[in-house]
Formats: structure tokens, sequence, C-alpha cells
């Protein structure tokens, strides 16, 4: 039971690491792409902008619904209830 709980709680940090890994390089990507396209074209500046926010707020909704997915391994387990 404990080897179980353990890979669960291993697995859910790794699911976390590599979440916040990946946004935190795609989001780095992203804001070097939009200082480059606002640079060349500066009168797009609202577009783009309006453009990234709405990126930014489907990656923070699918963080959130990560975080519930991990809260309902940790405490609403059917595996660890056997």
């Amino acid at each position: 039971m404990e080897n179980l709980y353990a890979a669960v709680i291993s697995a859910i940090g790794w699911m976390l690491g590599l979440a916040f890994l990946g946004i935190g390089i795609g989001l780095g990507l992203m804001g070097a792409r939009i200082a480059e396209a606002v640079g060349r074209n500066p009168e797009t500046k609202n577009d783009v902008i309006h453009a990234v926010l709405i990126v930014a707020l489907v990656v923070a909704v699918l963080l959130l619904l990560l975080f519930a997915f991990v809260f309902l391994l940790l405490y609403f387990n059917p595996i660890l209830t056997l």
C-alpha cells in the first residue's frame, strides 16, 4: 500500500513539474515572438496583446484543471482505497 501511495505521489510530482516546465518554456518563447512581432509592426500591438491574453487565459484554465486532477488523485483515488 505504501509503495502504491509513493508511486502516486511521484507521478503527481512529475506531472506538475513537467507542466510548469512546459508552460514556462512556452510562455517564454511566446513572449520572444511577441516582442519580435511588435518590433516589426508596432501598429498591431493591441491585436497581438489581445491574442496573447486569450492564449494565457487558456493556459491558466488548463493549469487549474491539472490542479483539480491532482487533487482528485490525492484524495479520491479509488486504487488507494483497496
